[in-house]
């Protein structure tokens, strides 16, 4: 078995929700890699306020999704940790938490096996600007 563990550094755009398409730069560093026929690329985001995840990157569901997790966490509410820092990011963290920060993607014939629309997706949740540091560790036979 042999693991290569790289980085994908994303700069955040905008402020509050954005979610960025990876799956090109994944499979980059699986192309890099040249160890890999068979395994898995296992994506962790560093960070309590953004997610990775697979989705239909598509603009209407984006919205679709930005809409439920209005319903599931509102912006308009007061957090609990708002009080501990005064960032009033405490919708970041629960939305981060629901979703989680990392998934794990099998590779057959050097290739990603995703279905036909799905990508890889960083979702960073956090109301302020930041780089984002994705953590992929390629794991191969």
């Amino acid at each position: 078995m042999q693991i290569k563990t790289d980085k994908i550094i994303i700069k955040k755009q905008k402020q509050d929700l954005e979610i960025i398409n990876i799956t090109d730069q994944v499979n980059e560093l699986i192309a890099d890699s040249g160890i890999v026929k068979q395994g898995f690329a296992i994506l962790f985001v560093m960070g309590s306020t953004a997610s990775i995840s697979t989705m239909e990157y598509d603009p209407n569901l984006i919205k679709d999704f930005e809409k439920a997790l209005e319903r599931i966490s509102p912006s308009n509410i007061d957090y609990e940790h708002h009080k501990t820092w005064g960032d009033f990011n405490g919708k970041s963290h629960i939305r981060s938490s629901i979703i989680g920060p990392g998934i794990t993607v099998p590779i057959s014939n050097s290739k990603l096996m995703l279905g036909a629309w799905q990508k890889i997706v960083l979702m960073d949740f956090d109301i302020q600007k930041r780089e984002r540091e994705i953590i992929v560790q390629i794991i191969t036979e």
